[in-house]
């Protein structure tokens, strides 16, 4: 009983603190755009543009690998497993 009782409260406190960690497509710009401005750019040039399309391109290779990694570790559970069989006598 009370084992069961702390993993459903660590279970719940896991579950909350990656709920805080997604940020909204306006957020996430806003830290694009802090990040290539403490990089030195300024706004409405091409530059900036640039390193907005750079950061963009990083993070969607990020999920494309991520994907493939995951994708990967998936397909050790999809093939068949061979048990033997044990008879008694």
């Amino acid at each position: 009983m009370r084992l069961s009782a702390l993993s459903l409260s660590l279970a719940a406190i896991a579950i909350s603190l990656s709920a805080c960690q997604t940020l909204t497509p306006e957020e996430r710009r806003a830290a694009d755009e802090r990040r290539c401005l403490s990089y030195g750019f300024r706004r409405a040039t091409d530059a900036f543009a640039t390193c907005l399309q750079r950061i963009d391109l990083d993070r969607r290779a990020d999920a494309r690998a991520f994907r493939a990694q995951a994708d990967e570790n998936f397909d050790d559970f999809t093939r068949p497993i061979y048990y033997p069989r044990y008879y008694r006598r």
